[in-house]
Order: structure tokens, then sequence, then C-alpha cells
């Protein structure tokens, strides 16, 4: 005979050959040829032979809780609010006593996480291996893709979706101002002068399905565009023709592109030219150009100051001839800057020094 102990936290499955009998519960038990497994009834129940022979006892299955899991499906095991562990395809069983076990299903062969869990949840290490996860930016947009085929347009955010064969795909684009760089642009003029050309525009994404729908590679068709009407503009004009009219090079080509940019899902802001190089030999002559340009309106402005100059003194002889006192005042303004001239003065002593002075300095009429 052996005694077996059954405690408050324990039951026991007893066994004769091999062959399941009953399950006892808190106690002191004397057998002769039975054999008892106890089990802790705080934790996951192991079933020693098949379950559905144990189920058939009706105590015992009363006693168990048993959690079945498809092949598309996860369960989530909380043990008192928090979760234990996440059960993948197959079955599970688990005793029902103090413990407060919940067991929260989830379909995972779907994409849409529409299930009770939250975001700490999602993202702990137990469950995390089974979502995905993509950011959208608040200066983004984005598409969405499941198996190759557009589905919606999503929001700036944090989505989550469950991790399976599906194919998603999110295609994303900067929504922010941005500047497209055209520079280098070789670009013959109608009269065949090589000029290079850099320039910028700027430019902001309006519409995502637009311009990654309908539209590959959305920048690179706008870059061409610029390029196109930048180039159709130069060539419509000689290179002097050009040089008077470059500040109508920007209205034009903006004006130009405007209405595909549209069509690429994007609005264009603004386009500038940043220089306009010459080729060495042009330069070399327009260098010229300047210089003989210089040179001709100095010698103009020369050629006006001696007219307003002899002008001038023609203006002043006819005042001086019909008034005498003016002529002797510029007459002695002459000899005043004569003097000047003068170290020292020899002069008789006879007593007319002033009549010899007047000899000196003014010739006799």
């Amino acid at each position: 005979m052996k005694k077996v102990k059954v405690n408050a936290w324990q039951k026991g499955l007893v066994f004769k050959n091999g062959v399941y009998q009953r399950m006892i519960g808190e106690g002191i038990y004397w057998f002769w040829s039975e054999t008892v497994r106890l089990y802790d009834v705080t934790v996951q129940f192991y079933a020693p032979v098949e379950l559905n022979i144990l189920l058939q006892d009706a105590l015992l299955a009363a006693a168990l809780e048993v959690v079945d899991v498809k092949d598309n499906e996860i369960v989530l095991h909380y043990e008192n609010g928090s979760l234990k562990q996440v059960l993948a395809a197959g079955r599970y069983t688990f005793w029902k006593s103090v413990i407060d076990n919940k067991f929260v299903r989830a379909d995972i062969g779907k994409i849409a996480i529409t299930e009770d869990i939250s975001r700490d949840v999602l993202l702990s290490k137990l469950v995390v291996s089974y979502v995905r996860t993509y950011t959208v930016e608040s200066y983004e947009k984005a598409v969405l893709f499941i198996d190759g085929k557009y589905v919606q347009t999503l929001e700036a955010g944090i989505y989550y979706w469950w991790k399976n064969s599906i194919s998603i795909a999110v295609g994303k684009a900067d929504a922010r101002a941005q500047q497209l760089e055209i520079n280098g642009q070789e670009i013959l003029t109608k009269d065949k002068a090589a000029l290079r050309i850099n320039a910028y525009a700027q430019y902001q994404l309006t519409d995502i399905e637009k311009a990654l729908l309908e539209n590959k590679e959305y920048e690179k068709q706008l870059y061409v565009a610029f390029q196109l009407a930048l180039r159709e503009y130069v060539g419509g004009y000689g290179f002097d023709e050009l040089l008077a009219n470059k500040d109508a090079i920007a209205p034009y080509v903006l004006q130009s592109v405007k209405e595909k940019a549209e069509a690429l899902g994007v609005e264009v802001n603004n386009f500038g030219i940043r220089d306009i190089i010459l080729p060495g030999d042009v330069k070399e002559i327009m260098n010229k150009v300047l210089i003989a340009e210089k040179n001709a309106q100095a010698n103009s402005i020369m050629r006006r100051e001696e007219t307003a100059s002899t002008r001038s003194l023609l203006n002043t002889a006819k005042l001086m001839e019909d008034n005498a006192m003016l002529w002797k005042l510029k007459e002695m303004e002459y000899v005043e800057k004569i003097a000047e001239k003068i170290n020292s003065i020899s002069v008789s002593g006879n007593g007319m020094l002033v009549d010899q002075l007047k000899q000196i300095f003014v010739a006799g009429k």
C-alpha cells in the first residue's frame, strides 16, 4: 500500500497499468497498485497521454481550459493581467485555478490588426516578430500596396499590420518644398553660340497618387521638362538677343513646365538662372567690345567737357570786351598767377614803381 498526499495547489491523476482512472483533489490517499501523477495547478498542464482520452472524464474536463490555436492564428496568454506568452498553432491546456488566465485570439492571416491589443503589447519582445511596422512622417505622403495592388493613401502616423505571406509595400515621397539643380546645360543659341547654363527650380509634391501611381521616377521627368523648356527658349534666340532678353528666361520656362508638372503630381514654385557661362573665345570678344564701348564713352565725355570749356571761354571774352572793369580784374588775376611763379623782382629807384610793375606783367597796347 502506498500513501499519496495531494496539496491544495495540486491535482492528481490516477493510472492503473498505464490506463487513466480518475482525478483526485486535495487530501491523503492510499493506493495498492495504482500510480498517481501530481500536477501544479498554477502552471500549464501537459497531458501524459492523449488529451482526448483524459477529457472523457467530465470532472477533469471541467477543471481544465483547452485552447486550440489554428494555423493562421496566435493566442496571447495573459496571466493575472500581464502578457505571459504567445501561443502559436497547436493545442494548449491550463488548469482553472486561482491564477487568472485570459486568452486573446488574433487572426494573423489578415493584414489589419482589429483585435483589442495595445501598442505596448504589439511592440513587446513576445509579439513583435508577428507584426509589421511602417512609419509615415508628418512631412511625407504615402501609398499602400497589398499584393502589388494599390489600396489606399496613408496619412502621417505609425501603422501596424500582421506579418504573414501577404505582400505589403509602402511607397513614400517627401511633401516638403524641394530644390532641383539643373547644372551644366550645354546649349546652342540660334546663331550657334555654345553656352553653358546653370539653373535651379523649386517644387512641391501635391498629389502622391499621380506622382507614384501614374508616373515612374517623377523627379527625373520633372528635371527633363525643365531641361527641354530651357533649351527651347535659348535655341530660339541669337546670342545678342538672348543676352538682351535674359530676364525673360525664367518666366518662360516656369510657365512652360507648369502644366507638365501638374500631370506629375507636383507644383513648381520658382525657377532661376544662376550662371550663363560663355566660351573662352566669345568671352574674349565680349571683353574687347566692353573695353571699346568704355573708351568711346570716355572720349565722348572728354569732347563734351572740351566743348563746354570752350563755350565758357567764349562767353567770358564777350563779357570782358564789353566791360573794361572786368577786363582789368581778369588782367590782375593773370598777373597774380604769374607772380606766384617769380622768386624775385628788380626795379629801379626812380619812384615809378607801379608803372614798372605794370610794364613787367602787362604787355603794352
